[in-house]
């Protein structure tokens, strides 16, 4: 009896040590401790370029949607577009051979906090009556000439641009929600919570904390604002590998904000 249970046993052994043991371990990795995501597009530029890939440390999230910590002003979130703007915008949804469709994962930038007044006025953003700080992507982009503040996104906080929202100069963020916007500030540049509204918690996947991959990169990219691409790269070979720090300005507004609410 014992040499059958051993043979009927081995052969079972052999597939999960071989492969079910690996793959179970690669998807408890990348979805409870860490994994890697591509970008895709130039919605972050010039902050994060097209195919980059960055690491995303999952366990974050997790203990956020438990209730400990929670992501900052100025964060680079990972997150699918909220299910009610994917089901009415098309843009927001990839077709899987045809077979069905799904909502892609999107990267962008958090703004405003659940609770936040968040307005767009000029191309500027304001935070609860506070201007924030662009210079660190907006100097990018008044340098290509196409940094934009004059169409519809530039002026409004909810655009009815994707016939979702209504214009809004101002919106409040709604609780277990967050306002994201992209770096890239051209007209057009970016698909935001300025079109689909604000991202709720249960959509958002991890916060990008490191730009890991390609090893190195050109210091210089150009940009064709006629086109919506990058035009070209110079200058010297640097080191890609980088955290992905938050912005100073966003400190410096969180301090403002904290002077103003004494």
């Amino acid at each position: 009896m014992t040499r059958l249970k051993g043979a009927a046993s081995g052969p079972l052994r052999k597939l999960w040590k071989e492969v079910l043991e690996p793959i179970v371990f690669a998807v408890v990795i990348t979805q409870f401790v860490a994994t890697l995501v591509g970008v895709d597009g130039v919605s972050m530029m010039p902050n994060l370029r097209d195919h980059e890939r960055v690491f995303v440390p999952k366990y974050e999230t997790w203990l956020h949607k438990a209730g400990v910590g929670n992501f900052s002003r100025g964060d680079i979130l990972i997150f699918k577009p909220p299910r009610e703007a994917a089901a009415q915008i098309p843009n927001l949804n990839r077709s899987a051979f045809g077979l069905w469709t799904y909502r892609p994962f999107l990267i962008k930038r958090l703004i405003g906090l659940p609770g936040d007044r968040v307005r767009v006025s000029g191309g500027e953003v304001f935070i609860n009556g506070v201007r924030l700080d662009q210079s660190w992507t907006t100097d990018y982009w008044r340098s290509q000439g196409c940094w934009d503040t004059q169409s519809d996104l530039a002026n409004n906080a909810a655009s009815s641009g994707a016939g979702l929202l209504q214009d809004q100069p101002e919106v409040t963020v709604p609780a277990g929600h967050y306002f994201v916007m992209g770096d890239n500030r051209t007209a057009g540049g970016s698909e935001d919570s300025r079109l689909f509204g604000p991202v709720p918690l249960r959509d958002i996947a991890g916060r990008a904390a490191a730009a890991v991959w390609p090893i190195m990169r050109k210091q210089n990219a150009g940009y064709d604002c006629s086109a919506g691409r990058v035009s070209g790269f110079s200058g010297e070979s640097v080191l890609n590998w980088r955290v992905l720090n938050r912005p100073e300005a966003f400190d410096a507004l969180k301090s403002q904000l904290a002077k103003e609410g004494d």
